[in-house]
């Protein structure tokens, strides 16, 4: 029992290169054709998961088609991470050689993270980070996405204003750096004011539910700053309120960006901001590396997908009602910010994700 414990630490450590040489450039060529890949999602069914399932079903299934792996799974969960827990020892029991996570707690999630690696089996974290060493970590800096958001609605507003805060599912990762990034930000600005937060989970109908409830305890909004998933929602709690509109930052949901572009008609302006829903996409293609011999560094840096007044169109065109802008990941680009990131780069560094033709 001992050795076969031993063994399996030493696959580990030897697929994801703990210890190792340097990180490689270019695709790895190992065969990964008997190989099997899931995916465990923490949280529920609003657009942004909607469009990460489609985008790994659709890669993924690919994958399976082409002889790449020979099977892949995808679980979805509830917000609730013993659900999560429960979902991931039960893919560590199937035998399935890689499993990629959007962890629902970032430390909840841990021992059973750490018992995957001990088997052998890689285990990629992406968007919402758990904590454990052991697991690659695809990495967006939230924290990054709370100051660009803030520092638009900082220099459109002159400096000066009232701002309301729309956080997502609280005790994430994702809601907790991004908040920081808001709230690092608005210190640069004394005359721009905080009057409200209200946690929206990244929901449309519940944010107009919660937006709704607070606006009449507050006065003049002039900016709305959020987490995705909630600008829609937003607008229609001040519009059903008979409120002036603010100049809402929008995430880059169809709805979102639908109701941006009739708004601009009549002036109104604003961006959309927001991590990329295929990053699972590049969660798949790290698992498949791996397996295949690359040495991936243990964090993979991912961009953000910024859409401003030129690209409006391009990317609503690309995305479907119901879902999120996002370009779904080849093997070729995940590899080409795998090694981006293996030299160290980051932010706007990185391979941007290209604007849909």
């Amino acid at each position: 029992m001992r050795k076969t414990t031993l063994i399996a630490c030493g696959l580990a450590a030897s697929l994801l290169g703990i210890g190792a040489a340097a990180s490689q450039e270019g695709a790895a060529q190992g065969d990964t054709s008997k190989m099997r890949i899931a995916l465990t999602d923490g949280f529920s069914s609003n657009s942004w998961e909607q469009s990460a399932w489609n985008s790994w079903n659709a890669v993924a299934d690919q994958a399976v088609k082409d002889g790449v792996i020979k099977e892949q799974k995808i679980i979805t969960g509830n917000d609730d991470p013993v659900q999560q827990i429960t979902q991931l020892q039960n893919l560590v029991l199937e035998g399935f050689n890689a499993i990629a996570i959007d962890a629902a707690s970032p430390t909840a999630l841990n021992g059973g993270i750490k018992d995957a690696c001990d088997a052998g089996i890689v285990v990629v974290v992406y968007d919402s980070l758990a904590t454990e060493p052991c697991a690659i970590k695809l990495k967006v800096d939230y924290h990054d996405y709370g100051v660009q958001e803030t520092e638009y609605l900082a220099k459109k507003l002159g400096g000066k204003g009232n701002i309301l805060e729309i956080r997502g599912v609280a005790g994430s990762q994702v809601d907790i750096d991004i908040s920081a990034g808001i709230n690092d930000t608005l210190k640069k600005y004394p005359d721009l004011k905080k009057v409200g937060t209200v946690y929206g989970n990244w929901d449309g109908t519940i944010t107009q539910k919660q937006v709704g409830t607070i606006l009449p305890t507050l006065p003049q909004v002039d900016g709305v700053v959020g987490q995705g998933g909630d600008g829609f929602g937003a607008y229609q709690a001040f519009k059903a309120a008979g409120r002036q509109i603010p100049t809402i930052v929008m995430g880059n949901r169809q709805d979102e960006l639908a109701l941006w572009k009739e708004m601009k008609a009549n002036g109104y302006e604003t961006y959309s901001i927001s991590s990329m829903p295929g990053m699972s996409t590049i969660a798949f293609w790290i698992a498949q590396q791996v397996l295949a011999g690359k040495k991936v560094p243990n964090t993979v840096n991912v961009p953000l997908l910024a859409i401003h007044d030129d690209t409006l169109d391009a990317w609503l065109a690309a995305t479907a009602v119901g879902t999120a802008a996002s370009p779904h990941y080849t093997k070729d680009d995940a590899v080409a910010l795998m090694d981006a990131s293996a030299a160290g780069k980051s932010g706007s560094d990185l391979p941007q994700p290209k604007v849909p033709q």
